[in-house]
């Protein structure tokens, strides 16, 4: 096997591999998931901020 068919094999492995990732990343069963993951950033604002030290005068 030459290197250029290697080459080329690999190419195809890593290009395939892409394509899946991008149609996991996009498919509609994984939106609520991101979703949830996006918010999270965001969950501790709802909770009451408890103030001490100089943040309390």
């Amino acid at each position: 096997m030459e290197i250029v068919s290697f080459h080329s094999i690999w190419t195809l492995v890593i290009f395939v591999s892409f394509i899946g990732i991008v149609l996991w990343a996009y498919s509609s069963r994984r939106k609520t998931e991101f979703e949830d993951a996006a918010n999270l950033v965001f969950a501790d604002e709802d909770k009451g901020t408890k103030k001490t030290g100089e943040d309390n005068k």
